[in-house]
Formats: structure tokens, sequence, C-alpha cells
């Protein structure tokens, strides 16, 4: 009780322990990223061999979030507690195995240092509240669904549907809007995206999204309420259209190449969620003149 009592009444200490926290569960969220989706597919595989009255694979090492043990991809070399810690070990290593002195992405430290950085912002957004925390896993589960998104263009289900059932529970009690606004937002933002995709598949022909962003923006709605729906959709379109032109010419890909919109309406949903009433404040204001 002294220790919540202290954080609440002290605000660098209550961010700066969120940041804290950040960096740790950034860690692990580097684990998921990797894991899951080979987990994923491992199981469609056994799943489509049972239908397929094929016999099954050989039995392989365990494989999951917490086992087998991090390992070097190059040398096989066991990473070592103290070569696990957040940020700081991958400074000390200069970015290079222990053992085998092969290059270490960077990615690992920058989703590190990107999980810190939000969760100390949101720690100060919201102060020593329930509404923080939630807004924590929140923050968490949406960097995970970004990346794994990035890597291979899949939203989980295993993430996402649970951030929504979470959403509409907490907004069962009102945390972040009524229960009926939540509701709906759950259900405008699925169909929202489903007409879009369909009518884009009939005028088309092509699939222009995948089923994970109509589940993500349905997540998002039930945080915000069908209110931070509009925003989110403006903003993830043209953050969307602004990075995905930029990453197209950079990487001197095709115009057809399939980009995910999982994490534009990620970062877009975010920031509905921490400012949307103040933009669309500034905007109306804007408008009237």
């Amino acid at each position: 009780m002294m220790l919540i009592d202290y954080l609440a009444s002290h605000v660098l200490a209550f961010v700066l322990s969120a940041a804290l926290l950040g960096l740790l569960v950034g860690s692990f969220l580097n684990v998921l990223i990797y894991r899951l989706p080979i987990m994923m597919q491992r199981e469609w595989r056994a799943q489509a061999l049972e239908y397929l009255e094929c016999p099954p694979e050989p039995v392989r090492e365990r494989f999951n979030l917490l086992l087998p043990s991090s390992r070097c991809p190059h040398c096989d070399h066991q990473i070592r507690s103290w070569e696990n810690i957040p940020l700081v070990s991958w400074l000390a290593l200069r970015g290079k195995c222990s053992s085998c002195r092969a290059p270490i992405s960077s990615r690992y430290p920058l989703v590190e240092l990107a999980c810190g950085l939000l969760s100390g912002y949101v720690a100060w957004h919201f102060g020593f509240t329930w509404q923080a925390g939630a807004m924590l896993v929140l923050t968490w589960g949406l960097v995970a669904m970004s990346m794994i998104d990035i890597d291979h263009q899949l939203l989980p289900d295993s993430l996402v549907l649970p951030l929504l059932w979470l959403g509409l529970i907490l907004n069962n009690f009102g945390l972040f809007v009524p229960l009926e606004s939540a509701l709906w937002g759950a259900v405008a933002g699925y169909l929202s995206l489903w007409s879009v995709y369909w009518l884009f598949k009939l005028v088309t022909g092509k699939e222009g999204m995948g089923y994970g962003d109509f589940k993500l923006l349905a997540m998002l709605g039930a945080w915000g309420g069908w209110q931070a729906l509009p925003l989110s959709i403006l903003l993830s379109s043209v953050v969307g259209a602004v990075l995905g032109t930029i990453l197209l010419r950079v990487q001197r890909a095709e115009s057809n190449t399939p980009i995910p919109f999982g994490p534009y309406l990620a970062i877009a949903g975010w920031i509905a969620l921490l400012w949307g009433d103040r933009i669309t404040e500034s905007y109306l204001q804007f408008a009237r003149f």
C-alpha cells in the first residue's frame, strides 16, 4: 500500500515506473512477435494433416512463448540473463552476439524503447488511474499486432479478440465510454471495413484488405466507442497513403505490392483514444472560421 500511495502521489515516479515496465514488456513482446506466428503455422499444419488423414509429423522440440530458451539464430548460443536486459544488453554487446559476433537486429531494442516511451506517456497522460492501466495493456497489444502484421500480414485472433472483449468489459463500468457506445463501436467498426472490402472486391475483383483489419477496428470501437471510428479511419487512411507511398518508393516495389493496414489502424486508433476529443474540437473550431 505504501508503494501504491507513493506512485499515486508522485507523477514522475509513476511515469518512470511505467516506462521501466514498458521496457520489460517490450522484451517479452519481441519473443511474442517472433514466436506466435510460428506457433500458429505449426498448429495450422497439424490441423491440415489431420483433416487430410495424413500421418502426423514427428514430435519436435517443444515450442511456445517460454520454451525453448532464446538463442542466437546463427550459432545457437543460449542467451544468458545478463544478455537479455532491455536496451542495456544490446548496447553493452554493441549489437552483436557474445559468442559468434553475428549482428543482432536493431529492431529488438527499438521495440523495447518504443514500448518504454509509449508506456511512460500513457502514465503521464492518464495519471495513476485505472484508465492508465487499461491503456497500457492496449498499447502493448497494438505494438505486438502491428509488428506481426508488418512481418506476416497477419493479425492473430488470439491477440485481437481478447482485447476486443476486454474493451467491452471495461466499458461496462464506463471506464472510457458508456457500454452502449462501446457495443455499437465494435459493430460499426467491423461492418464499416467489411462493407469497404466487399465493395472493393465487387468493383475490382481483388481483395483490398484482410478480415483481421475488420476485427482490429471493431476492437478499437469497443475501447473508444463509435465516436472514435471516424477519426481512426481518416487518420489511418492518410497515414497509410503517405507512408505506403514512401515505402514503395524506398523499396522500389510495384504499386500492387500488398501493404499491411493494421499498423496504420493501430496508430490512428491509439491517437484517437488519447486525443480524439481534442482533435475533433480543434477541427470544429477551425471549420467555423
